[in-house]
C-alpha cells in the first residue's frame, strides 16, 4: 500500500512537472513572437515617418500622432473595462514617462532629424539599450552590467554604424546640438522603460501605454502648432493619412502594448535590443520598398547584430 502511494506521488509530481514544463515553453514562445512582432512594427515605423514627413511638419505629425493613438486606447480601455490607476503614485509614473518617452525624446528625434542624417540619427537612437543598461544596474539589482551584455551592444552598434557608415554626417551649423539632442532623448527614453519594471508592475500594460501618450502629446502638439501653423492648413493627402493612422495604431497602440507587456515578462535590457534591430529592418523595407541600395555593409552590419544579440542573450557572466 505504501508503494502504491509512492508511485501514486511520484506519478502526479511528473505530471505537474511536464504541465509546467508545457506552460513554461508556451509563454517563452509568446514571448518570443512578441519580440520579433515588435522589432517589425518598429522596424516599419520609420518607412511610415519618412513617407508622413513629405506632407506634414515633424512635431505636430508626432503630436497628433500620439493623440491618436490616446484616443483608440482610451476607448479599448472604457469597452474592455481594463483597471485604470487612479492613486498619485502610478499617474507620477505615468506623467513622466510620457514626458520623458514620448514628448522629450521623439520631439528632440523629429528635431534632430531636420540637421543630421538619418543614418546618424539611427545609430544614436540605437544606443538605448547601452544607457538603459548602465540605469538598470543602478535600479534592478537582478539586472546587473555584464561584460558579455556590454560587448553584445557595442556589437550591434558596431553593425548599425557599419550599415550606415556612408550616412554618418553632420549637416548644418546645428548638428552638434542635434546630435546631443537626440542621445539625451535615447537616455530619457531607456530611463523610462527602467522606471516601468521598477515601478509600473501593477498597472496594466495598456493602461501604461494610454496614460504615457495622454501625458506626452500636449507638449508635442503645443510646440508643432506654435512653430509650424494651422494643422487644417497641411497637405492632407491619402499618403499622410494612412502614414499617420499606421503609426498611431500599429506603431503606437499595438507597439507599446507589447513592450510594456514584454518589460514585465523577462530583462528591460533585453527588451531595448529591440532598438538595435529596428534600423536593420528599417533599412531591408527601404530597399524592398522604396528602391534604396543594398550593399554588402548591410549584410555585414545585419550580422554583427544578430551576433551582438546573441551575445547579450546566451553568455552569462561568470560568477
Amino acid at each position: 500500500m505504501l508503494l502504491k502511494a509512492a508511485s501514486l506521488r511520484m506519478v502526479t509530481k511528473s505530471h505537474v512537472a511536464v504541465i509546467n514544463f508545457i506552460d513554461s515553453f508556451k509563454i517563452m514562445q509568446t514571448i518570443i513572437l512578441a519580440w520579433l512582432l515588435l522589432c517589425g512594427i518598429w522596424g516599419s515605423t520609420w518607412l511610415f515617418i519618412k513617407l508622413g514627413l513629405q506632407d506634414l511638419p515633424p512635431m505636430t505629425f508626432a503630436g497628433i500622432r500620439f493623440l491618436i493613438a490616446s484616443l483608440v486606447l482610451g476607448s479599448i480601455i472604457v469597452i474592455r473595462r481594463i483597471d485604470f490607476p487612479r492613486n498619485r503614485r502610478d499617474w507620477q509614473l505615468m506623467a513622466l514617462i510620457g514626458l520623458l518617452g514620448v514628448a522629450l525624446n521623439y520631439g528632440l528625434l523629429f528635431w534632430g532629424e531636420q540637421h543630421i542624417s538619418s543614418g546618424l540619427a539611427a545609430v544614436l537612437h540605437a544606443s538605448i539599450p547601452l544607457s538603459g543598461m548602465v540605469i538598470a544596474h543602478y535600479h534592478l539589482p537582478a539586472e546587473r552590467v555584464t561584460v558579455p551584455k556590454i560587448g553584445g551592444v557595442l556589437l550591434g552598434i558596431s553593425g548599425l554604424v557599419l550599415i550606415f557608415f556612408n550616412q554618418i554626417q553632420m549637416q548644418t551649423s546645428l548638428a552638434v546640438l542635434a546630435t546631443a539632442g537626440i542621445l539625451i532623448g535615447a537616455i530619457a527614453a531607456a530611463y523610462t522603460s527602467v522606471l516601468v519594471k521598477a515601478r509600473g508592475q501593477k498597472i496594466a500594460p495598456l493602461a501604461l501605454a494610454a496614460g504615457q501618450m495622454v501625458c506626452g502629446f500636449p507638449p508635442l502638439l503645443a510646440i508643432g502648432i506654435a512653430t509650424e501653423g494651422n494643422p487644417l492648413n497641411y497637405s492632407w493627402t491619402p499618403l499622410a493619412l494612412g502614414s499617420l493612422l499606421y503609426l498611431a495604431v500599429i506603431g503606437s497602440c499595438l507597439a507599446f502594448f507589447l513592450f510594456y507587456w514584454l518589460v514585465k515578462k523577462i530583462e528591460v535590457t533585453k527588451t531595448m535590443l529591440i532598438m538595435l534591430v529596428t534600423p536593420l529592418i528599417a533599412v531591408t523595407l527601404g530597399v524592398v520598398f522604396n528602391g534604396e541600395e543594398f550593399n554588402w555593409r548591410l549584410v555585414a552590419g545585419g550580422a554583427c547584430i544578430i551576433s551582438g544579440i546573441g551575445v547579450v542573450l546566451l553568455f552569462k557572466e561568470r560568477t
